[in-house]
């Protein structure tokens, strides 16, 4: 009579943590980077944005990978702070991106100087976001 044994090959859940949400935080940085590539030196766009009557400042990729590297991490942060505190914490952290998101896209409507330049911050926004969405939650401890 033979027998099998089945082994679990699971990773531990800290260790896909570990490695799934700095890979998103790159990856979030990394999808607005490419939207900027596109815009600035391949379509040849000018990003300038004006907060009421401050002057125009371009938007550089020095800005770019900054907004997207803080917003990320703030993301992360709040997703770990949520699991701590909630059995939903996945739940409620992705209802909160979603609202964070649709909030963050009056900024570009507001703040862009020409509709080409609205169109390029906001597309930012939403590749940042759909990459945090769609990746931060899948490593949460709270499933």
């Amino acid at each position: 009579m033979a027998s099998t044994t089945l082994r679990d090959h699971t990773t531990p859940i800290l260790a896909r943590v570990s490695r799934t949400r700095p890979l998103a935080v790159a990856g979030a940085v990394g999808a607005a980077v490419a939207v900027w590539v596109v815009a600035v030196p391949i379509l040849g766009l000018h990003l300038i944005i004006q907060f009421g009557s401050g002057s125009p400042e371009s938007i550089g990729i020095d800005l770019v990978v900054g907004a997207s590297l803080i917003a990320s991490l703030l993301g992360w942060g709040v997703l770990s702070l949520l699991e701590t505190r909630s059995a939903r914490g996945r739940a409620v952290w992705t209802v909160l991106a979603i609202a964070v998101l649709l909030v963050s896209l009056g900024l570009p409507l507001i703040a862009g100087v020409t509709v080409t330049t609205k169109i390029a911050l906001a597309l930012m926004h939403v590749a940042v976001a759909a990459v945090l969405i769609s990746t931060l939650p899948r490593s949460s401890t709270t499933r």
